[in-house]
């Protein structure tokens, strides 16, 4: 019986400190790491994407 209370206890206080710490993640992010990181890290896909493609064809072309 005592068992089974530590247990319950134990799954509460696991409960808890899980949301903790998902509600810590969400602060980190979207609070104190502002929506600069953010816009610069998606525009990187676009970043220079006519230079990549011509240096690919480039170095593809002398393998022939």
């Amino acid at each position: 019986m005592a068992i089974e209370h530590i247990f319950d206890s134990a799954s509460s206080i696991m409960t808890v400190i899980s949301f903790t710490t998902f509600l810590g993640i969400l602060l980190w992010t979207f609070v104190l790491k502002g929506g600069k990181d953010f816009e610069t890290q998606a525009a990187l896909p676009f970043a220079d994407d006519a230079g990549d493609s011509a240096g690919r064809n480039a170095g593809e072309s002398g393998h022939g």
